[in-house]
């Protein structure tokens, strides 16, 4: 490339050619993705209205279906960090013909700035499968300040700990929650046992079904694992529902691991509302 800007006004006009032939194959192939990840926005969102509508199916059909949902999310999220290659290859050709002197006026080189990186960096954390759908998930985001949530507050290689959190901000930007922790741990020193305050990723926070709405949670049959609030703490652990409940809005009787009495697991009660999935990988 360098021999070529080298070399007369010919030689620039042959670099320029050549890459903004590149650039269009480029663009075609970014709206071929976004394409594709409308369509794949299109049936997660056709199964979404499935669960909704037929809350009481059989612990089988949640259960492919669940598998169904998981194989489109990880084809958005192959999608979406296809388009950051695409996107990325994108600027760098556009470098090149602002560099070469394509332009008449001179112009500062584009560049990923350090908010555009933070950008990208959150999209593995989050599934990123359509504009029009990232909008809608970002909205619902947004619209969790001031409610309870389940969050991943500390992970290491042997655990991860969730407690229950209050949400005080939503950044749109970097796609990051500010959560408040009201009730630390006794083991805290005195003078660190009042509110402590996190900032998590969206992957790191679940949100509690709504407890006037039973319908609005999601219905876990017999010896499913999920993971929920032990009662009487802040902390969510998991465990195994023992039995099935009759009506949606009944508590869960749950076997939570780790938690013997005289050899047995007891049966533990838990509102509706402070059951979650169990989120996959979960360490304890």
């Amino acid at each position: 490339m360098s021999s070529s800007v080298g070399g007369g006004g010919g030689g620039g006009a042959a670099l320029a050619g050549g890459d903004v032939a590149g650039l269009l194959d480029k663009a075609k192939e970014l709206d071929q993705l976004r394409k594709e990840q409308d369509d794949v926005a299109s049936e997660i969102n056709k199964i979404h209205k499935k669960i909704i509508s037929s809350p009481e199916m059989v612990d089988k059909s949640v259960d492919a279906m669940m598998a169904r949902l998981r194989g489109f999310y990880v084809q958005a999220r192959e999608l979406s960090e296809s388009e950051i290659s695409a996107s990325s290859a994108l600027v760098g050709l556009l470098d090149g013909l602002l560099q070469s002197g394509v332009s008449a006026a001179p112009r500062k080189k584009i560049e990923i700035s350090e908010q555009k990186k933070k950008r990208m960096k959150s999209d593995t954390d989050t599934t990123r499968f359509s504009s029009a759908s990232m909008r809608s998930q970002l909205d619902q985001a947004a619209n969790l300040k001031g409610e309870q949530v389940a969050a991943r507050v500390k992970s290491d290689d042997e655990k991860d700990e969730w407690f229950v959190v209050k949400v005080i901000h939503f950044d749109k930007e970097t796609k990051e929650f500010e959560v408040l922790d009201e009730e630390p741990g006794d083991d805290e020193e005195s003078a660190q046992k009042f509110e402590r305050k996190y900032k998590l990723p969206m992957s790191y926070i679940i949100p509690f079904p709504k407890k006037g709405d039973p319908s609005s949670a999601q219905d876990f049959g017999q010896g499913r694992q999920v993971l929920a609030v032990y009662p009487g703490t802040t902390a969510l652990y998991r465990a195994t529902v023992a039995s099935h409940r009759k009506r949606k809005s009944d508590d869960y009787n749950l076997l939570f691991d780790d938690d013997e009495e005289d050899g047995n697991l007891p049966e533990r009660a838990v509102p509706f509302y402070r059951v979650v999935a169990l989120p996959e990988g979960h360490r304890q």
